[in-house]
């Protein structure tokens, strides 16, 4: 097996009586397009969150790029970039301003930094607009801005929650033609999305309810093996089964 980029067992977390994430165990090879899709609030991004080392798991453990989530957080956030589905650069700023802030935040100066500004102008098509405020882009502009600021400091690893929610089909398209373009270069890319379209360019998916991975693995053999059409199908049928087979804890509560 190729390194893993990711890799967790039983990873875990509680709070006080709300069971949130329950013992996932993830292996992402490096280089790869992993999707973790689910309903909203099935655990999607508190388990983000345990692996960009923000938030402690309760039990299990994981690393990420080879740093242990407990006890190297700090070696992790230098190491990643990460994005959410809501806009939060600074909207009275310009296109290149916004760069020039998070390039300077990450430590690159001088000619490294334009070099890198004007690489990923470049690279989310962004050429002509690096005076324009950001305010005033459109959504999917303002997630190709955002994209290029959390790859300023070419991380390892791009942790993307939801990065194209309410944008429109051309540009989430164009979004991910970057995505496989960036994965193609060696960088590991973690994504939720509820788009199945979007899941079916994944190198391999995972299926999240109530805290629980219920299938995972490369969306043409799921959709094979689970005698679906699409993967539309098969994930409606898996929340269908759930709802009338819901999932008991004892004392804990999932959500």
């Amino acid at each position: 097996m190729s390194e893993l980029a990711i890799h967790t067992e039983k990873l875990t977390k509680q709070f006080g009586n709300v069971l949130v994430v329950n013992e996932v165990d993830l292996k992402i090879p490096k280089g790869h397009i992993y999707g973790f899709l689910g309903p909203n609030g099935s655990g999607k991004s508190t388990m983000i969150r345990m692996l960009c080392g923000v938030l402690e798991p309760t039990s299990g453990k994981g690393t990420v790029l080879g740093y242990d989530v407990k006890a190297e957080p700090e070696r992790i956030k230098q190491k990643i970039g990460y994005m959410s589905q809501k806009f939060s650069l600074y909207e009275e700023l310009t296109v290149k301003e916004n760069l020039e802030f998070y390039s300077g935040i990450y430590g690159l100066k001088g000619q490294e930094s334009k070099d890198r500004q004007n690489e990923l102008i470049e690279l989310a098509g962004l050429v002509g607009r690096e005076e324009q405020c950001s305010g005033s882009l459109s959504g999917g502009w303002k997630q190709r801005l955002a994209l290029c600021c959390a790859l300023l400091h070419r991380p390892e690893l791009l942790i993307l929650d939801e990065p194209t929610a309410g944008v429109d089909p051309v540009s989430r398209r164009i979004f991910w033609d970057i995505i496989t373009q960036l994965a193609k270069e060696g960088v590991t890319v973690l994504v939720t999305t509820h788009y199945m379209d979007e899941a079916e360019l994944c190198n391999e998916i995972g299926f999240i309810f109530f805290g629980n991975i219920l299938i995972k693995g490369q969306p043409e053999e799921l959709i094979k093996a689970h005698h679906v059409q699409n993967l539309d199908d098969l994930f409606i049928n898996l929340v269908e089964q759930q709802d009338h087979n819901p999932l008991k804890g004892g004392s804990l509560t999932y959500v």
